[in-house]
């Protein structure tokens, strides 16, 4: 980031940071983890598929919870705050009179280098690649009107729900063979992954990884633009002044909370009712007139959530130092994750309940927040923010306090 006490880009001092975006973070960090726990503790490509009809009892009302109330709603939010964090470090490039793109570039190419060694070492569900991939395309709208970003934002964000409804009506027209031979090759990856993930070394599991991988950049046809729609959006939140003076905008955070997020959860619900799972390799119209449902509903729970985290930014500030260190407890996450549920760990692949995974993942959190605290009275950095400032500025910043 950029300090406006000196005319040379250094990272910025602690009194600097707008506080509720690292409590948003936070917040936005325990979601993602609930919503990950699916992937980490199974195959990757039985996971966000919906309300999955083998679990019983309280494990079918775990997954519903995760389903209804999680899946799409975190992810976005912090793709928002992503985008507000780029709008803030542009804001201070320009007080300063300093050049930002270079800067910028640089911190992008690192988050880049971060994804792809966490795809590939560590789990393959990663969203750090698409984050780095789609802030070049965000820098392009640096100079946008600040009016437009809503709208920009809004429209890239829907067109990925447009596009599954063209791909939904398109699946019609497929010969009758095809849906039969999807779900032939959906069987064919879960099975490979469950043997790479359940039972392989780590290097069968790193090749494993790859191939994910290379599957996955697919999916950016989709997630990409909800992606960058929420940058913009995000962007629009901290260059409008919304999130840093939230009292010269109340009639938007009343809308938010008590209009759009009711709606949303509304929508939601609709999809659920229309088409509650999608078995991996089915795609029809159905399932995607499902998934355009809960796509609308995720963006507007997640600016509810949002909302209502802003509106309780000053009694959660316990969740600002995991914010700060988001990065490094990200990949935690991961580490940890992986090291219990991958056989080359502790080989829980597949043995932990949904409601079991949640619990799980509550502690975990508390840790992480527990660990955040502590680590941030002695340095300044978690310790891969620290390298990626090291990356961004040419110079490794102090770490110690």
């Amino acid at each position: 980031m950029l300090s406006l006490s000196t005319s040379a880009f250094q990272p910025v001092a602690a009194n600097e940071r707008i506080a509720t975006l690292d409590v948003l973070r936070g917040f936005a960090l325990f979601g993602i983890l609930l919503m990950n726990m699916e992937a980490f503790s199974g195959p990757l490509d039985m996971s966000f598929t919906g309300i999955d009809p083998h679990w019983q009892g309280g494990d079918y009302w775990a997954d519903a919870f995760v389903y209804v109330f999680v899946q799409g709603k975190f992810f976005t939010l912090f793709s928002l705050l992503f985008g507000a964090g780029f709008a803030v470090m542009a804001q201070r490039a320009s007080s300063a009179g300093r050049d930002f793109t270079r800067f910028y570039l640089r911190r992008s190419l690192g988050l880049l280098i971060i994804g792809v060694l966490h795809a590939l070492l560590l789990w393959s569900g990663d969203i750090l690649v698409a984050y780095a991939l789609l802030s070049f395309v965000l820098l392009a709208f640096r100079e946008a009107p600040r009016s437009w970003l809503p709208a920009l934002g809004t429209l890239a964000y829907l067109g990925a729900a447009v596009l599954m409804l063209l791909l939904g009506a398109l699946m019609q027209f497929a010969p009758a063979d095809a849906a039969s031979t999807q779900a032939a090759a959906a069987v064919n990856a879960i099975e490979a992954q469950r043997q790479a993930y359940a039972h392989g070394s780590y290097l069968q599991a790193v090749a494993q990884r790859l191939r994910d991988v290379g599957a996955s950049l697919g999916a950016l046809l989709v997630v990409g633009p909800q992606v960058l729609g929420m940058f913009l959006i995000g962007a629009w939140f901290a260059r409008s002044g919304a999130i840093a003076d939230t009292a010269r905008y109340p009639r938007l955070w009343a809308g938010l909370r008590w209009l759009l997020l009711p709606a949303g959860l509304m929508v939601m619900l609709l999809g659920v009712w229309l088409h509650p799972y999608n078995a991996p390799g089915r795609f029809d119209m159905r399932s995607a007139g499902a998934y355009a449902l809960t796509a609308v509903a995720g963006l507007m729970m997640c600016l509810g959530y949002l909302a209502w985290g802003v509106r309780w930014s000053r009694h959660l500030q316990w969740l600002a130092p995991a914010g700060r260190m988001a990065l490094s407890n990200y990949l935690g996450q991961s580490l940890v994750c992986t090291l219990v549920f991958y056989g080359y760990g502790l080989g829980w692949f597949e043995q932990m309940g949904r409601a079991a995974q949640l619990l799980f993942a509550v502690a975990l959190f508390a840790l992480q927040v527990l660990l955040s605290q502590l680590w941030l009275r002695r340095f300044q950095y978690g310790p891969v923010e620290w390298l990626w400032r090291g990356f961004t500025y040419l110079q490794l910043p102090p770490l110690r306090r």
